[in-house]
């Protein structure tokens, strides 16, 4: 597959790979990097001031959610109609900027994969459905597959083990990383702190300022509740290799959950709520507990410091590292490109 030409679609709402927040940003950056690293032409639409390996396209000169002056329909619009206007120069289209650019997908003739990184509402079902016959769909994880769409595969998300590392001690805190937002579970991960009497430290972007000043913030002392606020890939390192366990407390069914496998990247465990992926992502028992309550998750702290840290970090190289995803999507890339006959 060397000559073969392939278009990876990144958001523009972020850097690629982002400086901070950005977990669809940094799955579209680590598979473009891992296809090139395989010796594919790769060339990525992202920002103007993204970093790439390979050949970079951009009309958006900067992030609009870095730059709130920049109208965001705007710089999404300009960013995916030049992508798909340059259509016609690749074999195949990886797209990871959601729904928008199927629009254009029967307007052109070469083949579009779209990664569905969740449905952020089931209003959008629609446009997924419209296009199902005529486009390639590829799930994160199988329990975020909806029953009225096709899917040629489930692709894990892939990190990079060497921007993780593992951390053999038991750390003494426990730690939140993940956006600040009710569904993601930052104030129940207080609660099970406060309950554990335990220090927990936040990390992570403020997406809801309402639900911080309302349900955080009050909690925040500096002591045993400490914010550390929106963490770059090194203090991510440390923080998450650090901690005594993740806490992912989701009243959501999320599609997959990045830190999660971060943290076992690291050797931390993880205590997470049982919804969404969180059965595919943890091996109970070995690489952390699933629960359904505050209280099941208090009770269940005292026994994650008889997880083995060398095994989630092994566990984690084995199911989500790059070239396992790099693997999933060449793959998928393969089947795609004979099915329209073009290799």
């Amino acid at each position: 597959m060397d000559k073969i030409k392939i278009a990876v679609l990144s958001p523009a709402c972020w850097r690629t790979p982002p400086r901070k927040y950005g977990p669809w940003e940094q799955v579209a950056f680590n598979i473009a990097e891992g296809m090139v690293s395989r010796g594919l032409d790769v060339t990525l639409f992202a920002t103007a001031d993204s970093i790439f390996s390979g050949k970079l396209e951009a009309v958006c000169p900067q992030p609009y959610g870095e730059h709130p002056e920049m109208d965001a329909k705007v710089c999404e619009c300009l960013h995916i109609s030049h992508f798909m206007e340059m259509a016609g120069n690749f074999d195949l289209l990886h797209n990871n900027y959601d729904f928008l650019p199927l629009t254009y997908s029967r307007l052109i003739k070469t083949p579009m994969v779209t990664t569905i990184h969740g449905f952020s509402s089931p209003k959008i079902l629609p446009v997924f459905k419209k296009y199902n016959n005529s486009t390639y769909y590829v799930s994160i994880s199988n329990s975020d597959r909806s029953p009225q769409l096709d899917y040629v595969a489930t692709v894990y998300n892939g990190i990079n083990p060497g921007e993780f590392h593992l951390q053999e001690k038991t750390g003494t805190y426990l730690l939140y990383f993940g956006r600040i937002h009710p569904e993601k579970g930052t104030y129940e991960s207080i609660q099970i702190a406060k309950k554990a009497g335990m220090k927990l430290i936040i990390s992570g972007l403020i997406q809801d300022e309402a639900y911080f000043n309302a349900r955080v913030k009050p909690f925040v002392d500096d002591h045993q509740i400490v914010y550390a606020g929106n963490s770059g890939p090194a203090q991510r390192d440390k923080l998450l290799g650090g901690a005594y366990a993740l806490l992912h407390p989701i009243s959501f069914e999320e599609p997959f959950g990045l830190s999660v496998a971060e943290a076992m990247m690291c050797g931390t465990p993880v205590v997470a709520f049982n919804r969404g992926s969180m059965p595919e992502l943890i091996e109970p028992g070995k690489t952390g507990f699933l629960v359904n309550s505050i209280d099941e998750a208090v009770a269940i702290l005292p026994k994650v410091k008889n997880i083995r840290r060398a095994y989630c970090r092994s566990y984690a190289e084995r199911k989500f590292s790059i070239d396992k995803m790099v693997d999933g999507y060449l793959d998928v890339y393969k089947r795609i490109l004979r099915r329209e006959k073009r290799i």
